[in-house]
């Protein structure tokens, strides 16, 4: 370790920065070598001249605004106040010029002392005990990463969600589909993930009459996963009879139904959803509809039921509209949803265990 290191070390002592191994490490090094402790000693004393001074400085300072003011307002004269100030300067620049001869004997005594260290073993010791410290302060580091990471981890209870429902990723950058109304009155939106990781999120696009709202996931511990498996179908409707299915959060856990497509308007021959046989409860609102060849024709809405077991969906060409409209309020947004289906010819239960990944808990505060 260098005359530098061995000043920055002293510094960090002076200052209270060291851990306390470090402490003990380094008041061990002043009992066991004088010089070490000569120079600390030295080092401390240069410093408090160095803060005198200043005070001095800014007390030079502070005298002359008050001279300024006072003058302006009218309240001393020009001549006699300045006669004050001068006369105190001099007496002050004495004072001052002795911290700043005492400042320069400091650090050259400091130089000579630090050069006089010549003992081998003193300075194996020095060397020794800076690799200590640089050992303490890489562990210290990776103790604080592992802890912040441990942190972000740790599932803190919070206030029960007022509101739930399900959404679906349509850009792997964090971006998710959902009903308008799982999220109308919420003041915070959170995303929970099938392994129970909450994530914070904000809605960005919401539209009632589709019933349609936009997530972006804002959170840090966010890692954006591969392509998304499923394609979004730009057909208006799926054929009467086509089997379809869903995945959704009616509660903790995902749950999975399957159905058919029975009618294709929805309540009222509402034309921007469609109708489909299927069991459904409240938290399954937002989920995707996916058919057999793996491609996104609706979102499940739960807000109208006319029946057990007969829900409706909006259609997935909503999807594109909304999706649209948002980028005409935000022009730097460029949304990438997959065309194509990867999971078309894979069994059902296949499909499931690709899609599920990318499907959400919405929690609405």
């Amino acid at each position: 370790m260098n005359d530098i290191q061995l000043l920055e070390m002293i510094e960090r002592y002076l200052q209270g920065e060291m851990s306390e191994e470090e402490i003990i490490l380094f008041k061990e090094l002043r009992r066991n070598n004088p010089e070490v402790d000569q120079v600390v000693v030295e080092h401390n004393f240069f410093i408090n001249q160095m803060e005198r001074y200043g005070e001095r400085d800014r007390l030079r300072n502070s005298l002359d605004e008050t001279y300024e003011k006072l003058k302006a307002e009218g309240v001393i004269k020009k001549s006699a106040a300045k006669g004050r100030l001068v006369t105190l300067w001099h007496r002050s620049k004495k004072t001052i010029a002795v911290a700043a001869s005492i400042a320069g004997i400091t650090a050259l005594a400091i130089s000579g002392i630090i050069s006089s260290l010549t003992p081998t073993a003193d300075k194996a010791q020095i060397e020794n005990l800076g690799r200590k410290i640089d050992i303490l302060e890489k562990n210290q580091n990776h103790t604080r990463r592992e802890l912040s990471d441990v942190k972000n981890k740790i599932e803190i209870p919070s206030v029960p969600a007022k509101f739930g429902g399900t959404g679906f990723i349509i850009d792997t950058r964090g971006y998710l589909i959902t009903n308008a109304h799982v999220v109308n009155r919420a003041e915070k939106v959170t995303v929970q993930n099938r392994t129970g990781v909450e994530l914070n999120a904000k809605t960005i696009y919401f539209n009632d009459s589709m019933d349609i709202a936009i997530l972006m996931i804002v959170d840090s511990l966010y890692k954006p996963g591969n392509a998304l498996p499923y394609a979004i179908s730009r057909k208006s409707t799926a054929d009467l009879a086509e089997p379809v299915f869903s995945l959704g959060y009616p509660r903790e856990e995902i749950v999975y139904g399957e159905g058919y497509l029975s009618a294709k308007t929805g309540f009222n021959g509402d034309t921007l959803s469609c109708q489909i046989s299927i069991s459904a409860n409240p938290g399954n609102s937002g989920g995707p509809v996916l058919n057999k060849e793996g491609e996104v024709i609706g979102v499940l809405s739960t807000r109208q039921t006319a029946a057990d077991g007969v829900v409706f969906a909006i259609k997935s060409s909503n999807i594109y509209k909304a999706v649209d409209q948002l980028k005409k309020d935000s022009a730097s947004l460029r949304l990438k949803m997959p065309a194509a289906s990867a999971i078309r010819n894979l069994e059902r239960g296949q499909q499931v265990k690709k899609v599920e990944d990318f499907v959400f808990m919405v929690k609405g505060y």
